[in-house]
């Protein structure tokens, strides 16, 4: 039996979500018609607008239904004049300076915010940002559903989410801007989301999105995400117990409850994620979403980590549909992998057996 530990790169679909997707099947209408049917698929995307709104605090803001964060991204940024850190998102960097400083931890510190995107959480690390007041954009991407914020608290003209990382489907996202912000459209049309992006709306990929958004805040009201974050502190406590000469990055800073970037230098990030493979588990040598690459994180060589230890990034990003008798195992599974390289190498001043969480009665 195989288990996903992969969370941060995408997640499978909700239960909700796939019910959503079935209704939404049997809505013939386009939401631009005049006609009955086109009324009816009309009321369903701006409830499901409405549903997503809720979901993010942003009660008020203009959500505008986009094919991802990456597209939402393109939108704000494309016209250049930004800065932002080298630990963003490649979606975000390739749009703006990369000159903002970033410290050991991985905290950035913002000179201009009206003319800076900054993340809220990184999806490597999992490092949470304080974000400025007046800032211009963040990606909420990694955040969003795991850890509660209200867009209209944070103090930013425009934030992007997508679904997939929180339940929904692939291929759907939100760029959501303060009331009344002017955005001139990437995508001319029909005029289609207010103008903002045009073609014909993915109602299916909304309405399942809007499923999403509901169920991940109700996981998140229900405490379920403070549980994962109490079986991730314990497996890191046993990891570094296993090999004290790691790194935890960002460990004494806020990160998101589920995220584990662990460096373990000269044993290189994507030979571990093979192992874990065959061994039946899912994790990440750092960011999931750049077809396949693998290479040292520039993320963690802007913190200023060297290239060997870069390259040893793995990235663990675990949810609430885990128990610990599956967190074990996979501490049981990497000790094993990291004992034969240890031997291999002849690593010293490790440690012993590290501490497992409670295991279910069998």
């Amino acid at each position: 039996m195989r288990t996903y530990l992969d969370w941060n790169a995408t997640t499978p679909l909700r239960a909700e979500v796939k019910a959503a997707i079935i209704e939404a099947l049997e809505i013939a209408g386009n939401p631009s018609s005049v006609h009955t049917e086109g009324r009816a698929a009309k009321m369903a995307l701006e409830r499901a607008r409405e549903q997503v709104a809720v979901a993010l605090g942003a009660d008020g803001a203009d959500v505008v239904f986009t094919a991802g964060a990456t597209e939402a991204a393109a939108m704000v940024l494309g016209q250049g004049g930004f800065h932002c850190a080298p630990v963003e998102h490649s979606a975000v960097k390739v749009w703006c300076e990369t000159d903002l400083a970033v410290d050991g931890d991985g905290i950035v510190t913002v000179t201009d915010p009206a003319r800076t995107s900054l993340q809220l959480a990184n999806n490597e690390t999992g490092v949470m940002q304080d974000l400025p007041q007046g800032l211009h954009s963040s990606d909420l991407t990694q955040a969003f559903g795991k850890v509660p914020f209200a867009f209209n608290w944070l103090g930013v003209t425009a934030g992007f989410v997508s679904a997939h990382k929180l339940g929904g489907p692939k291929g759907i996202g939100a760029l959501i801007l303060k009331k009344g912000t002017d955005l001139p459209p990437l995508i001319r049309g029909g005029g289609q989301e207010q103008g903002r992006r045009a073609g014909t709306e993915n109602l299916i990929g909304i309405l399942a999105f809007a499923a999403a958004a509901t169920a991940a805040q109700r996981d998140l009201d229900a405490g379920l995400w403070d549980a994962v974050r109490a079986r991730r502190d314990a497996l890191e406590a046993r990891l570094m117990d296993i090999a004290p000469q790691s790194v935890i990055v960002g460990k004494d800073v806020p990160r998101l409850p589920n995220t584990t970037c662990l460096l373990t230098s000269g044993w290189k990030g994507e030979t571990q994620v093979m192992q874990m493979d065959l061994a039946g588990f899912a994790i990440s040598a750092g960011s999931a979403c750049s077809s396949g690459k693998v290479r040292a994180s520039g993320a963690l060589q802007a913190m200023g980590f060297d290239d060997q230890l870069s390259q040893s990034a793995i990235r663990i990003s675990i949810s609430p549909a885990l128990d610990d008798d599956q967190i074990n195992r996979f501490a049981d599974a990497w000790e094993n992998a990291y004992s034969r390289w240890r031997d291999r190498n002849g690593v010293t001043g490790t440690g012993g057996q590290g501490s497992a969480l409670p295991r279910k009665e069998r």
